[in-house]
């Protein structure tokens, strides 16, 4: 695997791993959720996440690969910074 490809699979499961984080809560602070939801959706997420690490890791071009890892980190970045 090329160095690149490492890298930028890391960066995009950090960054997931955050966008997981922020959804299981976002789930658990509506009303009315039990604790199954909120391990349904991480488990979703953690499985697009792992869908998409192996994609960048084996499958996708650079550009799109570095597309991808710039708009996860734009999302965490604003989705953590508002509210």
């Amino acid at each position: 695997m090329e160095t690149w490809r490492a890298v930028a699979t890391g960066l995009f499961v950090l960054g997931g791993l955050v966008m997981v984080l922020v959804a299981m809560a976002q789930v658990r602070d509506r009303k009315r959720t039990s604790h199954a939801e909120v391990v349904r959706a991480g488990v979703i997420g953690l499985a697009v996440v792992a869908v998409l690490a192996t994609a960048i890791a084996f499958w996708l071009p650079s550009v799109v690969t570095w597309g991808v890892v710039a708009a996860t980190a734009m999302a965490v970045f604003f989705i953590t910074m508002m509210d």
